[in-house]
Formats: structure tokens, C-alpha cells, sequence
């Protein structure tokens, strides 16, 4: 274990009777970095982030967490982190500050009053302290969800879909908030489904079928993907998608916004597939690969999921 990572864990495998969630996770993340965790539905992040929490016990493997171990210490990483669920989990019939009056007590903080007003303060949430959290709109939930995880001022926060279902400007200021608590040393690692969310971190980590398909920073896993990706757009273009699909050099299709992403590895062929099927309300350019080009390719190239399911 090296003291500058923040999780160092290896070989993290979880099985539920005999289906296998997990199978093989490596992750050593340093500290105070902003992580994205990126896969489709089932592919074992929430699993995995429950295990590097002391939430679950691994089937296989071992690694530590702040400096614990995740199998023995269970309970001292508990103390130290902040776990945001996706699903909102705080009482709908308190208010704001009646409901981080009771996590603060939870938590044992003293003096309870001074630590839940600066806590308010810090989110922007004074104002609103009074309102019942079952009337609140879905990015003041989730703004009530991160003050109420992270007023005992954890050393790591763990973020599992934090922001389904919030508008684009509540994900914007949500995001804001977590660099700043990152740049006062707040570890962060974030599980999500959002592109731009995903280039906001420090480094991605992807999984697929229960394994780490990829790690790294943004651009050097689009670089990686080594694909050559055209942009058609013009009033025909939905009508090429089901032509272009199957043709040589043309590994994938799909839309981005009213526009076509046209991807492969082969440029030769993917260009003469390209030009074959123009037509005239239809412009074409090579742009460069997005991140989610290389997800989709990365999806692609993992194959079919060949976990034992219960």
C-alpha cells in the first residue's frame, strides 16, 4: 500500500450465489484526484464502490482504502467517507436542516447548531433550510444528498449516479461543487453515465461485464481507440444510418444530437463507405473522435457478457 493513493485495490472479485458481479477490479487511485466511473447498466461499478467502502466484504482479492484494509477496517473507512446513492435517501417529511441536524447527530459532530449552519452556508442552501425535502426539485435534492455526506468533511466521497434525473444547470453547479471540494483535498470518485461529466475528472475508468475494460485521461483513451470518425449532417441524414450500417471500414453508427457519428479503424474504407452513400441535403467531415465514440468502440470490443447468472 503507498501512502499517496487514496484506494489501492487488486484483483477485486464479488460473486452473489453464482453469478459473478465483479471479476477482477484493479484501482489505484491517488489522493485528492477527481475520478469518473463510467459502464453500462450491470457492469459492476456500484458493486465495486461498495466493496472499496467497507459496504461489502469481497469474494476474492484484498487493497486498502484511506490507508485501511477494506476486508479487516471495514469500519474506519466507513468514518472517512461520504457515500451519495443515486436514489435519494433522506426523511421527505423533514426540512433541510432538520435532516442534517439528524446526520450531523449520527455522526457525533459537535457543536451540532454552528456546523449544520456552515454546512447550509457552503451549498447555498440557507434560504431554503425550512423547506420540506419532499418538496424539493430534483438538483436541491441532490444538493441537500451532498451536504448531508460530507458535513463530517470525509477524507474520500463516493458518488453513485449523482445526478440522474437533474436538469443540465443543477449538474453544472453540482459539478462546481465538487472540484472546489476536491481542491481542499477531498478525494472524489464518481460513477456516471454523462460524457461531459466524465471529461471533468481527473482520469475515467471503464468497466464492462464485471471487468476494467480501460483506465486513463480522457484524450489518451480516445487516442487509444485509434478511430477515424465522420460527422454527417443535413436534413437526410437519419435516412443513411441504416445504409451505412454493416458497410465496409463502418464499425459503428449512431446520433449525436440531429447529426451522425460514422466511426472505424480503417480510414480507406470507412471514407469510401462514407462517400458511397452521400447524397446531396447530407455534408460530411472527419471530426475527431469523441469520448463516447470510444465507449461505444470499448462496448463493442468487450463482447458479450459471459458472467454465470443466477
Amino acid at each position: 500500500m503507498t501512502a499517496d493513493l487514496a484506494i489501492d485495490v487488486r484483483g477485486l472479485v464479488k460473486r452473489f450465489g453464482d453469478k459473478t458481479a465483479v471479476d477482477g477490479v484493479d484501482i489505484q487511485m491517488p489522493r485528492g484526484a477527481v475520478w469518473g466511473f463510467l459502464g453500462p447498466n450491470g457492469s459492476g461499478k456500484t458493486t465495486t464502490i461498495r466493496m472499496i467502502c467497507g459496504l461489502l466484504k469481497p469474494t476474492e482479492g484484498e487493497g486498502s482504502c484511506l490507508g485501511y484494509d477494506i476486508a479487516r477496517e471495514a469500519g474506519r473507512i466507513k468514518k472517512q467517507t461520504g457515500y451519495m446513492t443515486q436514489r435519494f435517501s433522506f426523511w421527505s417529511d423533514m426540512t433541510i436542516r432538520e435532516n442534517l441536524e439528524f446526520v450531523a447527530r449520527l455522526y457525533q459532530l459537535d457543536p451540532v447548531g454552528r456546523i449544520v449552519d456552515a454546512t447550509l452556508e457552503s451549498l447555498g442552501l440557507t434560504q431554503r433550510q425550512r423547506q420540506l425535502a419532499g418538496a424539493l426539485s430534483g438538483g436541491w435534492k441532490q444538493r441537500l444528498a451532498l451536504a448531508a455526506v460530507t458535513m463530517h468533511n470525509p477524507k474520500l466521497l463516493l458518488l453513485d449516479e449523482p445526478t440522474a434525473g437533474v436538469d443540465p444547470q443543477a449538474r453544472r453547479d453540482f459539478w462546481d461543487e465538487i472540484h472546489r471540494l476536491s481542491t481542499e483535498g477531498m478525494t472524489v470518485l464518481v460513477s456516471t453515465h454523462y460524457m461531459d461529466e466524465a471529461e471533468r475528472c481527473d482520469r475515467i475508468v471503464y468497466l464492462a461485464n464485471g471487468k476494467k475494460v480501460v483506465e486513463g485521461r480522457v484524450p489518451a483513451i480516445i487516442e487509444r481507440s485509434n478511430l477515424v470518425t465522420f460527422k454527417g449532417e443535413g436534413e437526410g441524414v437519419r435516412q443513411l444510418a441504416g445504409r451505412l450500417k454493416g458497410k465496409p471500414g463502418v464499425e459503428h453508427v449512431a446520433y449525436f444530437g440531429s447529426a451522425l457519428h460514422v466511426s472505424g479503424t480503417d480510414r480507406d474504407k470507412i471514407e469510401q463507405s462514407v462517400l458511397a452513400a452521400r447524397s446531396d441535403d447530407v455534408e460530411w467531415r472527419e471530426v475527431r473522435a469523441s469520448l463516447e465514440d470510444a465507449f461505444i468502440a470499448l462496448m463493442a470490443g468487450a463482447g458479450a457478457d459471459t458472467r454465470v447468472h443466477a
